[in-house]
């Protein structure tokens, strides 16, 4: 089937998807290869390639456009995606610009709950004084967070480590600490909340998105067992869900009291980060 620019945001939209007119052109962009500008010039203009049918087949199944693309921009670097990773979104990018800023010159980090990579991955190409260890409990994951540390060119500065954080994780890190940060976007969405989110949303993994019962099983843990891994004066960043902020300040005043809690804003006004810097002594 033959889709231009007008009868692709059409259909798109007619699907029930949120900007029809941006999916159109990244998909014609990347399936039929026209450019922007000449989308614009002509926006009637018809464009039969096979790609092109079977990526927009996908897409109207509501399958997510970043695995359809198979790379999705993040904090200025492209990464590779797919099912096995949680898709980078912009809000957590506040997470990655918060730890470029308090990071100190040489820091080494932990990103607990890697997925792609991107949290990671974007601080090393944007502080190359720092090294990272990233761990993961999928191995596909592991591996495609792998890759996108090669793609990027921070490999020799990227530790993959498979452990689970719930797990042996902390085992397997106590052993690499002490850490100058943690950073995290671990699962938090409540289990019983699962069933509400959009389609796009539902085809990401699961493991990625549940948090347990109240969604806060992994916030515990890591304030219970990984925190103790950071230096004095460390930080601790975790991403968490706009309606979260006064959990993560009660665990954190519950496993740390000494530290001190800021909670950082998203692009569009809700609470999106908890950054907690430990005591210096």
């Amino acid at each position: 089937m033959a889709y231009s620019y007008r009868t692709l945001t059409d259909a798109l939209s007619r699907a029930g998807i949120d900007e029809p007119a941006y999916e159109a052109s990244l998909l014609l962009e990347r399936f039929a290869g026209v450019t922007y500008a000449t989308l614009m010039t002509d926006r009637d203009r018809l464009y039969d390639a096979t790609a092109l049918e079977t990526a927009v087949a996908r897409r109207l199944t509501r399958e997510p456009l970043q695995y359809i693309l198979g790379e999705w921009e993040f904090y200025g670097c492209t990464f590779t995606v797919t099912p096995d990773c949680l898709i980078p979104r912009p809000d957590t990018e506040i997470l990655v610009e918060a730890a470029i800023r308090a990071l100190p010159k040489g820091a080494r980090i932990a990103d607990l709950c890697t997925g792609s990579g991107c949290i990671a991955v974007a601080t090393l190409v944007h502080r190359p004084d720092v090294t990272a260890d990233a761990l993961e409990l999928y191995p596909n994951t592991l591996a495609l967070a792998t890759e996108n540390a090669a793609r990027v060119g921070v490999s020799a500065r990227f530790t993959p480590i498979k452990g689970d954080l719930l797990g042996n994780g902390v085992d397997l890190l106590s052993s690499r600490a002490p850490y100058d940060a943690i950073l995290s976007n671990p699962p938090y969405i409540p289990t019983a909340d699962i069933d509400a989110l959009s389609p796009e949303v539902k085809q990401e993994p699961l493991a990625a998105l549940d948090g347990g019962e109240d969604g806060l099983t992994f916030y515990r843990a890591i304030l219970r067992d990984y925190a103790p891994l950071v230096r004095p004066g460390g930080h601790i960043l975790l991403e968490m869900a706009y309606d979260q902020a006064e959990d993560l300040k009660r665990l954190a005043a519950e496993y740390l009291p000494m530290a001190s809690v800021e909670i950082l804003r998203d692009l569009g006004g809700n609470d999106r980060v908890t950054h907690i810097t430990l005591p210096k002594d």
